[in-house]
């Protein structure tokens, strides 16, 4: 089971070569933590930023209220990941996860006896946290996070997973979106129709709410998912389905993703299956 989970470690990690020859992360705020496996940074007065090294800075984000904190998603592999977030936050942690990938429920996950994820997404649970002891929790799509003072809505957002989703801090201002819009190289595992119908969906709902920006999974300082690169999304999603824009062969060719869209500066990955 552990060369099962090791080989497709190593199949993530192949699929994020593209970031390769992108710079280290830059991320603005207080350095709280650095150890071998993350680094946290304080992004303002009750957020932190963590950034792993494993997986083209696979991010993991704890969000803090007044009763309790919010972890949102857990790396790919941070050894005592509780006791390094109980020493920025003293407030008990619920664990959440943007999508079951093994960059963002890596082994970190065995030190919560909880997760909170879209049910949607417990297809993956088998070959990619098949080693989870814990209990797992179904989210719903729209509900709310209270955690004291500050509340996170539950937004689904599927097409780079079947239950993909993405935490919103209407508030704040802004959300973290896993890897729902790619970071700049979105790969869809599920349709075309899928991810537009999530782009119309957040796209109306970042324009209602006045949302900024959606701190990414793979987050190197300034590439925040922006409420235009998602209309991007939605542009391209159209011009696939309806055939005005044609794919070219992919280089990569990862995970049955032998097909890819680079434009408006940003990578979609997909197969002929997604083009419906």
């Amino acid at each position: 089971m552990k060369k099962i989970v090791s080989c497709i470690s190593l199949l993530v990690f192949s699929i994020f070569a593209s970031f390769a020859q992108m710079p280290a992360p830059q991320i603005e705020g207080k350095e709280v933590y650095k150890g071998e496996d993350v680094i946290f940074h304080q992004i303002d007065e009750h957020t932190w930023i963590g950034s792993g090294h494993l997986m083209a800075s696979e991010s993991l984000y704890l969000v803090e209220g007044k009763t309790k904190a919010l972890l949102i998603d857990a790396g790919t592999k941070i050894k005592d990941l509780d006791k390094i977030v109980a020493s920025i936050t003293k407030k008990p942690v619920m664990l959440v996860a943007t999508h079951v990938h093994p960059d963002h429920t890596g082994s970190a996950i065995n030190y919560f006896p909880e997760i909170y994820l879209n049910a949607a997404d417990t297809v993956n649970i088998p070959r990619m946290m098949p080693d989870y002891k814990g209990k797992v929790i179904y989210l719903k799509d729209g509900e709310v996070i209270d955690l004291g003072g500050r509340k996170i809505e539950v937004v689904f957002t599927p097409g780079h997973t079947p239950g993909s989703t993405t935490f919103i801090d209407k508030q704040a201002g802004y959300g973290f979106s896993g890897d729902s819009f790619g970071s700049g190289n979105l790969l869809l595992t599920t349709t075309f129709s899928t991810l537009k119908a999530t782009c119309e969906k957040m796209s109306a709902i970042m324009a209602k709410d006045g949302i900024q920006f959606l701190l990414p999974g793979h987050f190197f300082g300034k590439n925040h998912e922006t409420k235009q690169r998602v209309d991007d999304e939605l542009i391209i999603c159209n011009g696939v389905l309806s055939g005005q824009i044609k794919g070219q062969e992919n280089p990569q060719g990862m995970m049955g993703l032998n097909l890819v869209v680079n434009q408006y500066g940003v990578r979609i990955n997909y197969n002929a299956a997604a083009i419906k």
